[in-house]
Order: structure tokens, then C-alpha cells, then sequence
């Protein structure tokens, strides 16, 4: 007898696999930013901050100071102490790009992408070889499927989160 997917149990039992399979992904995800971390030389705080800086300047979407506090989570005091960590190690620059002068943008040092691509490149190789096993349709469900649960979880956040 088929089991009817749409069933709350099932529905259920699934979820908590997947969510099982994501905070392991995540776990590992971790570790290899604190690998990364300790082949720079970095903290690992120091290190996500980079990535984040790297990646946002990669897509040709900088972030502000603001905004790296928000994805990593720290607050605006804890932000400047790490910027000025990775701009006197020449990892950053923060320059006034905008028409608002008082808008900062944060740019990764010329080395960084470099040595991001020397740590991650194996890695993207390996990760291409096990997507390659799945469709594009299938992967493009996965793409909606992960965007759809991080739009709820913020929503979720959103309510129980006090207004200031």
C-alpha cells in the first residue's frame, strides 16, 4: 500500500529529517569555516566575517558594517573591533563609495578571493561531482524548496522578535 504524502504524519516525519540533514549540513559547514579559520590564521569569527565580505563583494553587492553585524550576528561595537582586525591585517578596506558619505562599504583585499579559491576549490569540485548525480528540475526544487523554509523561519523570527 502507498503511503499518501500528503498524510500529517508523514508530512511530519519528513520535516524532521530534513531539518535533521540541514543542522548536520550545518554542522559541517561550521567546521569547515573553522578549518578555514585556522589555515588563515584567523579567528573563526574573524574568518566568516571574511567570507561574508568576499562573497557579498564577489556578487558586486558589498555590504556596509551594519550588515555584516547582522549575518554574523554581533553587535555594532563587536563589528568595528573585527573590521579594524581585518583592515590593519590588510584582509579589507572600508571606503565611502555612496552619494551619502556616511555610508561605509566594506571591499576584501586584493589576496583574499585568491586564497578563498586555494581552501574552497577542491571542495566546489567535489560538491559539483554529487550535485551532478541529480536533475536540474530536482535541484531547482531543492533551490526553492531551501528559500521557501528560510522565508518562513524569518518570518517566524520576526514575530518573536521584540520591536525596539
Amino acid at each position: 500500500m502507498a503511503v499518501d504524502a500528503s498524510e500529517p504524519g508523514h508530512l511530519s516525519a519528513q520535516r524532521e529529517r530534513l531539518i535533521e540533514g540541514l543542522q548536520s549540513y550545518g554542522t559541517r559547514y561550521t567546521e569547515l569555516g573553522r578549518l578555514f579559520a585556522d589555515w588563515l590564521g584567523l579567528h573563526s569569527t574573524d574568518a566568516v566575517a571574511l567570507l561574508q565580505i568576499a562573497a557579498a563583494d564577489e556578487r558586486g553587492t558589498p555590504l556596509s558594517p551594519a550588515r555584516l553585524g547582522e549575518r554574523i550576528q554581533l553587535s555594532p561595537s563587536a563589528t568595528t573591533a573585527l573590521l579594524n582586525r581585518l583592515e590593519a591585517a590588510g584582509h579589507i578596506t572600508r571606503s565611502r563609495e555612496h552619494t551619502d558619505r556616511r555610508l561605509v562599504t566594506l571591499r576584501s583585499g586584493p589576496h583574499v578571493q585568491e586564497r578563498a579559491d586555494e581552501f574552497f576549490r577542491p571542495l566546489g569540485g567535489q560538491l559539483d561531482a554529487a550535485m551532478a548525480a541529480y536533475s536540474p528540475e530536482m535541484l531547482a526544487g531543492f533551490e526553492a524548496l531551501l528559500t521557501d523554509l528560510c522565508a518562513t523561519m524569518d518570518a517566524h523570527i520576526a514575530e518573536r522578535t521584540p520591536a525596539n
